[in-house]
């Protein structure tokens, strides 16, 4: 499997830019790994301009590095092989011992942990999905999947997950018949319905948790992070930026104000308590 995550990332479009005083000492491009929200090539689509520009703007050399699921993606953060990250996936106990440290995230409405079915299914409860199938993008997956098992869980209702790899495969297999429901985030429930017109029934909503996290490894200089951090958070007012950014956010049925601002630990303290009653297969 690792060798398999390997080939992959060599596969990505890489994006670098030539090494100026800002990032004096660095021979090698920082690598970049957002967790994966969409398909492979959407999220590539996605990323590869707006890191570009970070890269460009903070003269700090950055690498796009994605796996095919969001699992491959934590591999590579796991494995200590990435030094800038946009995840949710490093806040129970043991990764948050790996040094990892919040700066940013992106704006936006407060993501709720959903579980849904077709509008026309007739399925109305949570109660009518006890043994049936439940699509979910992967088990590394915070919002989409720990927090939809978790209540599954303390309603005793048993549920077979399937794992569809990312997030629109499930939702795909769900459309298909092949799962009943589908367990995923609201956000990305209604990029999904705006992009292809399809209808939800939403059957379970959680509390509301920040978006996902821009995070630096303890590796990357306090300069280099500072230079970044200022390079997202300023985007969306610097036209260039703005431009891509706009472009980039429409593919994915975002918008403009879902601009990166900067975030502390404080903001992720709701998925440190998570994982203080969690089930232990959800830790």
């Amino acid at each position: 499997m690792f060798a398999r995550i390997v080939r992959l990332s060599i596969l990505m479009p890489l994006v670098a830019v030539a090494l100026s005083p800002n990032a004096q000492g660095q021979d090698q491009p920082y690598r970049f790994s957002p967790v994966n929200q969409w398909d492979i090539n959407k999220t590539a689509s996605y990323w590869n301009p707006i890191v570009h520009h970070v890269a460009t703007r903070s003269g700090v050399p950055l690498q796009l590095k994605i796996g095919r699921t969001s699992a491959d993606t934590t591999a590579f953060v796991l494995a200590q092989e990435v030094e800038f990250v946009f995840s949710n996936h490093l806040f129970n106990p043991q990764r948050m011992a790996l040094g990892w440290k919040v700066f940013g995230r992106r704006n936006g409405p407060l993501l709720r942990a959903q579980i849904a079915v077709p509008a026309d299914s007739p399925i109305a409860s949570l109660e009518q999905l006890r043994d049936q199938e439940i699509a979910f993008a992967g088990n590394e997956a915070f919002v989409g999947y720990k927090l939809p098992m978790a209540h599954l869980v303390a309603q005793s209702i048993q549920v077979k997950p399937v794992f569809a790899g990312n997030q629109n495969a499930a939702f795909a297999q769900m459309f298909a018949g092949r799962a009943k429901a589908v367990g995923s985030n609201s956000m990305l429930i209604d990029g999904f319905a705006e992009r292809e017109k399809k209808g939800f029934r939403v059957l379970w909503s959680s509390e509301g948790y920040f978006d996902l996290a821009l995070m630096a490894s303890s590796k990357v200089p306090q300069a280099h992070l500072d230079a970044v951090a200022a390079a997202f958070f300023a985007m969306h007012t610097d036209p260039e930026g703005r431009r891509i950014l706009e472009a980039a956010s429409a593919q994915v049925s975002l918008s403009i104000q879902d601009h990166f601002v900067p975030a502390t630990m404080a903001d992720y303290a709701n998925y440190v308590r998570f994982f203080e009653t969690a089930p232990p297969f959800l830790r």
